[in-house]
């Protein structure tokens, strides 16, 4: 857990909001405060890094196809970090979207699409500006704009391959990809398909912006001696997940990580060695155009979809630390009011959930409770509709907190378990999915806040009168944590006899860490890792299995769940 560092002055001024103050706002009055105190600054030219430069970094890291000159303001414009996902409706829609190299001024882009490469259809795109002011330890305020486009596709067919490609009207030209619409849920039009999971990526490169960076400050190299800090483990893990083909991937919040400090505050641009003062994070917008090229080579062809974690509450921008989401990325916008990451879709048989624990968690308060409860109450209503669905067999939640996990650094959300636990139950939800813990672990099935029975690697579960199971899969880039004093792994071929935890915590509704002995953690690695998921829709049965991976392609778990089809 992050914690308020002391001022070093040196690097950043002392700006923070004032402690006694900050302990009980919330992100939005941390926002309106933040805002406030900026109006007060002037933007120094010296210090502003616009859309141009944000070209720069992309430019040098990953490959980009804007050149040497693209940071250039008389460059053609350029369009790169491509991304695609789903709407509401996941077999009819799809959301494009990809990062200007600088200001268009004016300059209009479409995107061409079509079923096949001769695509023979255009929409202009819509241009979301983001502009973000944080104070600077070089004095004054660092500002920078980053320019987005987005265009929806709708009326498509399911399970189809649609082409496109990015064009301006001043001359860029993107080549030609395709993404495919989801398997439509009626039982005789589905067949087996994949999708991918893991939670708390970010990136192995440092971002050239602002310049003089090094390893570690604002990337996935801050690794002790026993994390390998030779390897470059968050792009090995985005390598495995390529290589497994899957029909779309979901990734359980702590995204991109350009605010390392992951706690909800004011944002401040800490220099190299720097640590924020009391009342800030450390935030750079720019490792978002690095983590966003990065994911490019999978995102622009395989429909990505996100939930929100602790370091993606960036109070830089409003509706509650999520405006550069929203300026960023495409969510399919059916949850709540005002819970952009709170949505559901579905993929043949499988109903998925993205769910935001920043709302509910015990452990990090700041958004806790920004929905009034509209989102747990849109949670039991959404279940309730996909349970009651008979061409959905399968229900996966994901979310970013854990409500079951053993590590040393977070544990469990005692949060999460009150708000969300007793509706996993009643809907018979089969899958969870979480981050926030930088290991992989899985439970027994649990019900009713206790395990049901052991499921070993290789068994089978059936969810409908067993429970749920609760993976933790935070392990897709960051430096890794560990378990509890004296707690070992246990997995594939280094399997314990006793894997009780005696020494556990859960973080309690005081803020404080609840004692609590554990008998369901059934598979522990202290390693990186991903899940692959895949589904076998049937006539009478269905299956899924669900496989973790580490990040050189080596299986270490498997269990299958089965369910009887209902008519």
């Amino acid at each position: 857990m992050a914690r308020n560092s002391p001022l070093d002055a040196r690097d950043v001024p002392d700006t923070g909001i004032p402690v006694e103050i900050a302990a009980a706002m919330s992100m939005a009055e941390r926002h309106d405060w933040h805002l406030n105190y900026l109006r007060s600054r002037l933007v120094s030219r010296r210090l502003f890094l616009g859309g141009a430069a944000a070209a720069a970094a992309i430019a040098a890291v990953g490959g980009s196809p804007f050149g040497v000159r693209a940071y250039a303001d008389d460059a053609p414009l350029g369009v790169a970090n491509r991304r695609v996902g789903y709407g509401s409706d996941a077999s009819t829609q799809l959301r494009l979207s990809a990062q200007l190299s600088r200001n268009p001024k004016g300059t209009r882009v479409f995107l061409d699409h079509g079923p096949t490469a001769d695509l023979g259809a255009t929409v202009q795109a819509e241009i979301r500006n983001l502009v973000t002011q944080i104070p600077d330890g070089r004095g004054g305020v660092l500002a920078a704009e980053q320019f987005y486009v987005h265009a929806p596709i709708d009326g498509l067919p399911g399970a189809a391959a649609h082409h496109y490609r990015w064009r301006t009207d001043d001359g860029f030209l993107g080549d030609v990809r395709s993404a495919s619409t989801a398997m439509p849920s009626a039982r005789a039009a589905t067949g087996p398909f994949r999708f991918t999971m893991i939670g708390d990526q970010g990136t192995d490169d440092t971002p050239l912006l602002p310049p003089g960076l090094a390893a570690g400050e604002y990337d996935d190299r801050y690794y002790k001696p026993d994390n390998d800090p030779d390897v470059p483990h968050t792009a090995n893990v985005l390598r495995q997940i390529i290589a497994a083909r899957p029909d779309f991937h979901v990734l359980a919040g702590d995204i991109a990580y350009a605010d390392p400090s992951g706690m909800g505050r004011p944002g401040a641009f800490v220099g190299p060695g720097g640590t924020p003062p009391a009342g800030f994070d450390k935030f750079n917008p720019f490792v978002w155009d690095v983590y966003l090229g990065s994911i490019e080579g999978s995102a622009s062809t395989t429909p990505w979809m996100f939930a929100t974690g602790n370091h993606d509450m960036e109070a830089a921008y409003g509706t509650h630390g999520y405006g550069g989401h929203l300026a960023r990325l495409d969510f399919p916008g059916n949850g709540p009011a005002n819970c952009p990451s709170v949505y559901s879709f579905v993929y043949g048989n499988v109903a998925v959930l993205s769910l935001d624990a920043n709302d509910v968690s015990y452990e990090i308060t700041t958004n806790t409770g920004y929905s009034g409860g509209a989102q747990t109450t849109w949670t039991a209503r959404t279940l309730a509709a996909y349970r009651a669905d008979p061409d959905i067999d399968f229900i996966v939640c994901f979310f970013h907190h854990c409500a079951y996990s053993t590590t040393d650094a977070h544990a469990s959300d005692g949060g999460l378990r009150a708000a969300w636990c007793d509706l996993f139950d009643r809907y018979q939800v089969d899958l969870v999915l979480q981050g926030h813990n930088h290991v992989f672990e899985r439970t027994d099935p649990i019900r009713g806040g206790a395990p049901t029975r052991v499921a070993l690697d290789n068994s089978v579960v059936y969810p409908a009168t067993e429970g749920t199971v609760y993976y933790t899969v935070g392990c897709g880039g960051r430096p890794r944590y560990g378990f509890q004093p004296g707690e070992l792994e246990s997995y594939r071929g280094h399997v314990l006899d006793d894997l009780s935890v005696p020494n556990s915590y859960v973080w309690n509704a005081a803020g404080g860490k609840q004692a609590e002995a554990v008998n369901w953690s059934r598979v522990r690695f202290r390693n990186y890792a991903f899940l692959r998921v895949d589904v076998r829709p049937g006539v009478l049965v269905s299956e899924m299995d669900v496989t973790a991976v580490d990040e050189y392609g080596r299986e270490f778990d498997t269990l299958t769940y089965r369910r009887p089809v209902r008519t």
